[in-house]
C-alpha cells in the first residue's frame, strides 16, 4: 500500500497517510478537523539499489579487468622509474 501526502488548505498542515490505492482520498484534516484536506501529487517512489550486483563495475568483463590491471601496473612502473632516475643531491632552489 502506498503512502500519500496530504495538505490542509485551511490550516496548512501537511501529513502522510498510508492507505490502499482503491481508497477514496481523505478530506478531514487531523490537525484542525475541517474537511479541507487535499491529496498532493507526488513524484512517486524511487528504486533503491543496495548490496552487490547493482553497479556497472560489478559486471566488468575479464578482458576489461586484465587491461585495467596492465594499465595500473604500467603507471606504477612509470612512477617508480621517474623517481629512481632523478639524480641525487640536486636541488631546484638556486641558493649558494
Amino acid at each position: 500500500m502506498p503512502t500519500y501526502d496530504y495538505e490542509c488548505s485551511a490550516c496548512g498542515h501537511k501529513y502522510e497517510l498510508f492507505q490502499s490505492i482503491k481508497a477514496e482520498p481523505e478530506k478531514k484534516c487531523p490537525a484542525c478537523g475541517k474537511n479541507t484536506a487535499k491529496r498532493l501529487i507526488g513524484a512517486g517512489g524511487t528504486i533503491i539499489f543496495r548490496g552487490p550486483g547493482f553497479y556497472v563495475t560489478d559486471y566488468r568483463s575479464e578482458s576489461y579487468k586484465k587491461a585495467a590491471k596492465a594499465d595500473a601496473e604500467a603507471a606504477s612502473a612509470a612512477r617508480k622509474e621517474k623517481t629512481e632516475s632523478k639524480p641525487a643531491g640536486t636541488s631546484s632552489g638556486g641558493a649558494k
